[in-house]
This record gives structure tokens, C-alpha cells and sequence, in this order.
């Protein structure tokens, strides 16, 4: 009992060396939980529950895996691999080496029945700019794409699979929706220079102050949940205010055609198809090509982005339609720290004061000096004037069923 006594006097004699060391142990402890005894087992269970409800074949598909990514590579083949496999799909794994290599290797696939990408936006963009480049691209786009998160961005990810805190289990249920072999149509823009090839998106292009705090925002790590308000209020102690002048111009959108019949419409008579062929002979149709009205806006803003409807792929839409978000020029300080914040966690959000446009089409002009980079699916590109397409409903994913109704739930 004496000892005990000692011990405790000790630590109220040295209050504030206990109270470090205390909170330094149980920073350890829960560091060591959750990088070792956890994983392992969160790993282990929720493996096996999933590989008891793989009991179907599939055809073979290839599947693109990102470069110098050994942590994405390892969780690929302890957890999405094996169940793959006891599924019975006959998979070609193609590993890149380095950043561009599955664009290349995408013009040269042959045809498959699936294609899956393990990796995050960037891996992912690069694989559908290189489907999209390909000269055979119309037939080869009907190729149903898996996506199984592993990047450090993942933006596609809540489109089309329940989200999870647990890795583990984010990585095995998307796998799992694959397997499923249910698919939801995605639009894609394709983002073309003066000289360039066209990069093709999923997500959007984003250009302006808050893109380039965040690009910065590593650097402040050592301030921990700080980082974020550290970095955007730095910037503005080094510009105020961050304005960019740009112009765009833009397309009405076009309306959405029905979806086509699962089954082909019978056939007309015979007597039928050759009265219809004479009389485009006799009385060819004369077509009437309507111009084109473009719109043009003079723009001031801090920030601009161009991106897809994606968000939500299953809500009914009228328009096949894009849509430009211009933040407007006159935020506060207070104001920019705090959006900047928001837009960390979700970038094609916007705040009330924006300006909104849909379009089908869009050019933007910016200028020729000065212009920064542009984010296309949170991958970096120097800032040029550019012209943004909508590909409308271009590329089939598959999606969780379970994601899907809750979607389908937010529409409602």
C-alpha cells in the first residue's frame, strides 16, 4: 500500500510530466490498434464474409493497376483479388510503371468482356482518355467498367458503391458490385486545347483560388486539423483578392433521347420498305441544319468548374447538360476560408451566390499569361484556353444495387 502511495504522490509532485506522458501512451496505443492488431482482424472476418457470397462465374476481363503504388497494389491482392478469383473470373492483371503508361496500354487492349480499375482518379482517367482515344472507341465504349477504389482520391467512389470507414470493407464491396453485374450509364467530357489531344473526365475541371490552396495544403501537415484554414489564410496574406478573368462560351443543353428498347421493333412488310426507298429516291429529304447559338459571358470569379451530372447517375434528367459553377469575386476573407474548407471535402460543391449554367457544350478562354493549372479529375494540367463536350451517358459502370436505392431515395 505504501508503494502505491509513492507512486501516486510521485505523479501529483510531476503533474505535467504524467499528463505528457499519459497522452503520449494513448496516442501509442491507438496508433498500434489501429495499424496492426485491427486491420488484421476487421481484414480476416470481413474477407470471409465476402467470399461466401461469391458463388457465381463470370467471363475473363482485363484489369489496370496504378503505378509505384505498393500499399494500393498490396490491398488489391490480399482483398479484391481473391475474391476475383473464387468468383471464377478469368482476370488479366496489367500493372503500369509508370504515370501515362495506361493510356498507351489502353489503345492497344484487345476487346474484353469487363474492364476493372483498381486505383484512384488518376489511374482511372488515364485508362477512359485512353479507351476514348482509340480509333475503334464507339464499340469498344460498351465495354462495362469496373472501379475499385485504392487512391488517395476517389471521387468516382460514392457514385457507385456504399461508403465505408473501414478500407477493407470499401475495397471488398466494390468488388463485390462488380460481381453483381448490375451497370449505370456515366457521362465523360472531353476537355480538347488548340494542340493537344482531347483528356477525356468523369468528375470535371476545376480552375481558380481554391484549387491552388489546395494543391498547397500538404505542406502545412504539421498543423495537423489546422491545415486547411492555415493554408487558405496564408494565401490571401500573400494575394488579395485572388480574381481571375476568363470568358466562356456556351451551348443550350440538348434534349435527353429516351432510352432505346431492349428488343429490336419488328420489321415493316416488304411492300412497305420499298415504297419508303422509292420515294426517298424520288423526293430525297432536304436536311436543315440549324447554326449553332453560342452564348458568351464575361467572367470575374475566383474560381470556375466545368463537371458532369455524375453525382447522381440514376436521377431522371430532362437534359443531357454540363454544368459551369462560377464563384463570384466579392468574398470575404472570413468567407473564402470557410468555403474553401467545404470545398476540401466535396469540389463540385458551390455555394448559393455562384453562378450556374448547363450546357452541351462549352469554350473557355483564359489568358495567355498567368492562366495556373487546371484539376481534371484531381489530376494537375497546365491552364490553357480549352473546349468542354459532353459525352452524354458515354460509359457504363457497374453499381451496387444498395447504392443505387439510396440514390434513387435522395431523388425523392
Amino acid at each position: 500500500m505504501a508503494r502505491v502511495v509513492k507512486v501516486f504522490g510521485t505523479l501529483r509532485n510531476h503533474w505535467k510530466k504524467s499528463t505528457v506522458a499519459a497522452c503520449a501512451l494513448s496516442y501509442g496505443g491507438h496508433w498500434l490498434y489501429g495499424k496492426h492488431w485491427c486491420p488484421a482482424y476487421c481484414t480476416t472476418s470481413i474477407f470471409h464474409f465476402y467470399c461466401n457470397l461469391c458463388l457465381t462465374n463470370m467471363s475473363c476481363c482485363s484489369l489496370a493497376l496504378p503505378s509505384g503504388h505498393r500499399k494500393a497494389n498490396s490491398l488489391f491482392e490480399k482483398n479484391a483479388a481473391p475474391i476475383l478469383h473464387l468468383a471464377g473470373v478469368e482476370v488479366t492483371l496489367v500493372k503500369t510503371d509508370y504515370e501515362g503508361q495506361a493510356k498507351k496500354l489502353m489503345e492497344l487492349m484487345e476487346q474484353t468482356d469487363m474492364l476493372i480499375v483498381a486505383g484512384g482518379d488518376g489511374t482511372l482517367q488515364e485508362v477512359i482518355t485512353g479507351l476514348l482515344r482509340r480509333a475503334d472507341q464507339e464499340s469498344f465504349s460498351k465495354t462495362p467498367i469496373g472501379f475499385i477504389p485504392l487512391g488517395s482520391h476517389n471521387s468516382l467512389s460514392e457514385s457507385l458503391h456504399i461508403l465505408s470507414d473501414n478500407q477493407v470493407k470499401h475495397i471488398t464491396s466494390a468488388t463485390l458490385s462488380i460481381l453483381q453485374g448490375e451497370t449505370v450509364p456515366l457521362d465523360v467530357l472531353q476537355i480538347k486545347g488548340e494542340k493537344d489531344q482531347p483528356v477525356f473526365a468523369l468528375i470535371g475541371l476545376r480552375w481558380g483560388a481554391f484549387r491552388d490552396v489546395a494543391a498547397t495544403i500538404k505542406k502545412y501537415w504539421y498543423l495537423g486539423p489546422l491545415k486547411t484554414k492555415a493554408a487558405h489564410w496564408f494565401s490571401t496574406l500573400r494575394e488579395w483578392p485572388q480574381v481571375r478573368e476568363a470568358s466562356v462560351s456556351y451551348l443550350a443543353p440538348t434534349l435527353r433521347p429516351p432510352d432505346l428498347p431492349e428488343q429490336k421493333p419488328q420489321r415493316p412488310h416488304l411492300m412497305y420498305r420499298i415504297a419508303h426507298r422509292l420515294k426517298n429516291y424520288w423526293y430525297p429529304p432536304i436536311p436543315v441544319e440549324e447554326p449553332e447559338r453560342w452564348n458568351e459571358r464575361m467572367l470575374s470569379t475566383l474560381e470556375l468548374s466545368i463537371h458532369t451530372q455524375n453525382k447522381n447517375p440514376v436521377q431522371a434528367r430532362t437534359d443531357d447538360s454540363l454544368l459551369v459553377c462560377v464563384e463570384p469575386d466579392s468574398f470575404s476573407v472570413g468567407e473564402f476560408i470557410t468555403v474553401g474548407e467545404k470545398k476540401m471535402e466535396d469540389a463540385t460543391a458551390f455555394t448559393r451566390k455562384s453562378l450556374k449554367l448547363e450546357a452541351s457544350a462549352c469554350q473557355l478562354n483564359l489568358p495567355e499569361e498567368g492562366a495556373g493549372f487546371y484539376n481534371i479529375d484531381n489530376e494537375e494540367y497546365e491552364a490553357m484556353s480549352v473546349e468542354v463536350t459532353l459525352l452524354p451517358r458515354k460509359l457504363h459502370f457497374f453499381c451496387s444495387a444498395e447504392r443505387r436505392e439510396q440514390l434513387l431515395t435522395q431523388v425523392q
